[in-house]
């Protein structure tokens, strides 16, 4: 009974729209209608809130990160039963009940599972795959998956748990699913990187 409820509750904190609310509270707009209209903080960001964003940011790593840090560290839950725990706040912020079970894209969430089952073991090197993607492509999508591509590496170098590689392969689904339209059209490397594989003329 006891993971059941877990799982209730990792879901409804990962489902918490605080970008909406933040944003209509703070900076009286609705961010569902800027930007690509998801619900997360860079919409809070281009609707000219810097500091709202900023916790936006961080409420939406943490809505993820506490619960599943509690659930793995201070309950000691492992297993299948952990896994759903994981994945229930990136479920929770991509089908949200409150917005009428739609969601964001769940960049934000999915970094707060890593952090909450890693500390800084896995999420540090997603971090820096986000960096290397954002160094070479041009679409959100791509540089996404190289991030979960350094967790990855991280995963199977130092923490080869079928746990942590099942929660992997879970949120790798769940971003393609949200990040679909992206990948569908295939990485887009930045003009830098084209231009130093671009064969020498002449």
């Amino acid at each position: 009974m006891l993971p059941v409820v877990l799982v209730l509750i990792a879901y409804l904190s990962g489902s918490l729209p605080f970008s909406v609310w933040l944003g209509k509270l703070f900076l009286h707009r609705d961010v569902l209608r800027v930007g690509d209209g998801n619900p997360g903080a860079a919409n809070v960001f281009r609707a000219g809130g810097r500091l709202v964003g900023l916790l936006v940011l961080v409420l939406d790593i943490s809505k993820a990160a506490v619960p599943v840090g509690w659930a793995y560290f201070n309950l000691g839950l492992r297993g299948a039963a952990m896994c759903c725990v994981a994945l229930a706040p990136v479920l929770g912020h991509v089908f949200s009940p409150f917005l009428g079970f739609k969601g964001g894209k769940a960049i934000s969430a999915a970094f707060g599972v890593w952090i909450g089952l890693t500390l800084w073991k896995a999420s540090l090197p997603g971090i820096l795959g986000v960096l290397f993607g954002l160094a070479l492509f041009t679409m959100p999508g791509w540089m996404v998956m190289a991030g979960m591509a350094g967790i990855l590496a991280a995963l199977l170098l130092w923490m080869p748990d079928p746990l942590l590689l099942s929660v992997w392969v879970g949120e790798v689904l769940l971003l393609a699913w949200t990040h679909r339209a992206d990948l569908r059209r295939g990485p887009r490397l930045r003009p830098w990187v084209v231009h130093l594989f671009r064969p020498l003329k002449g």
